[in-house]
């Protein structure tokens, strides 16, 4: 039976289920530029279905971290969001100033001083047809996060992929077009592993679905494949930065991003994956080869605390400070 509902009742109705809804995941504030303003009610954290975003995937995203009450490295992200965007061919309805500044007041509001904050462009709404020539303007819609579920930091068995990667022009933009992720994911979680690998077009490393990855080699080199073929990770850029303090130390001897084929990467003494999501997280298999000695390797382990330090950081290059 279909009912018809006043705008009240379906409130309520939006407010019942979510209530329902008992993931590890808590929405605390969202920002709608078709409201104009932010909520803290989840039932009214919606978009409108003719939203290019919603039917046809016209949109990209980003994320940054709340750590201790600072959006970290925020303005780094800010910059790929708005890259993306000018890929896409969506023109943002507001200038990079306002939109930062609507992005710190929906943290501001949702009182989180530990979580995740993403937030998205779209095509706008307006009508279901492919060109977004019918849309009235674009769209920005930012959400804070808080995670429930328990940070883990053991290390992980990855797959080879066999979901196809995307191709340069598209992975090279964080857009919302993510079923081949998705899929990629649910595939090695099929074979009981954390993620899928997936490699270029030549054979060689590229990306998890989600994160990058990086390797450290039996000479104690760490290397990154190349970012020309897949999106340039924030927190990988940060990694090869902070690891040149290690460099210093003796305990590498060198940073490179090159090519990296199959055989090095499942014989090198170290994988890791690299993203704002899971920070640094050891690889201890890949398909059936064992990495390195099958446990957390020392070098990425010292990345993770180099990471985690830097995240607690309030100089200005990384921390954002959040007027609560």
């Amino acid at each position: 039976m279909v009912f018809h509902f006043y705008i009240y009742q379906a409130m309520e109705k939006l407010k019942s289920f979510r209530e329902k809804v008992k993931g590890k995941q808590q929405f605390l504030a969202m920002y709608s530029s078709i409201f104009g303003g932010i909520t803290t009610d989840p039932a009214a954290m919606v978009i409108p279905m003719d939203d290019h975003m919603v039917h046809r995937g016209h949109g990209v995203f980003d994320t940054t971290a709340i750590i201790d009450g600072y959006l970290y490295e925020l303005d780094q992200h800010l910059d790929r969001f708005i890259r993306s965007a000018s890929t896409a061919k969506i023109n943002p309805p507001y200038d990079r100033g306002t939109i930062r500044g609507i992005l710190i007041q929906t943290v501001s509001a949702s009182k989180c001083r530990n979580g995740t904050l993403r937030y998205w462009l779209s095509a706008g709404p307006g009508d279901f047809d492919l060109s977004p020539s019918g849309c009235h303007k674009s769209c920005l819609y930012a959400i804070t996060i808080q995670d429930l579920s328990p940070i883990n930091f053991r290390g992980v068995k990855v797959v080879t992929s066999n979901v196809p990667i995307k191709p340069p022009q598209f992975a090279t933009t964080k857009s919302v077009n993510y079923l081949p992720n998705v899929l990629s994911k649910m595939e090695a979680e099929e074979l009981g592993a954390f993620v899928g690998i997936w490699l270029d077009s030549d054979g060689f490393v590229a990306e998890g679905p989600s994160m990058n990855v990086a390797f450290v080699t039996k000479e104690k080199e760490l290397v990154m494949p190349l970012c020309d073929k897949i999106l340039s990770g924030c927190t990988a850029k940060r990694v090869l930065t902070l690891a040149e303090s290690l460099v210093r130390e003796g305990k590498l001897c060198g940073i490179r991003m090159k090519n990296v084929s199959v055989e090095e990467g499942k014989n090198a003494d170290e994988m890791m994956l690299l993203g704002s999501g899971i920070m640094v997280r050891s690889v201890v298999q890949w398909d059936e080869q064992i990495i390195g000695c099958g446990k957390e390797g020392p070098i990425t382990q010292t990345l993770l605390n180099l990471v985690v330090e830097d995240m607690k950081s309030t100089l200005p290059a990384v921390g954002t400070p959040v007027p609560y």
